[in-house]
């Protein structure tokens, strides 16, 4: 099985050898995560990462609903 979280891309930035990437937000914690997959992902938006690689954009209502459930929250709407 595989997981893989919503997170909200706070700013971009070029990585080694050009390579896209950003700095995501994940609740309290900030990581950076590679844009390769999402080469069209801006700062606003919300992308599902996994192993670091962001693999898809992802709106932000199914990402806060999937947060919720990650945060063991009973009233996710």
């Amino acid at each position: 099985m595989c997981l893989a979280v919503p997170g909200e891309v706070l700013a971009r930035f070029d990585g080694e050898g050009g390579l896209p990437f950003a700095r995501v937000r994940f609740g309290a914690v900030v990581r950076e995560v590679c844009l390769a997959c999402t080469p069209d992902a801006v700062p606003g938006d919300w992308v599902v990462v996994h192993v670091g690689f962001a693999i898809q954009r992802f709106d932000e209502a199914a990402a806060r609903r999937t947060l919720a459930l990650l945060d063991g929250d009973d009233e996710v709407r």
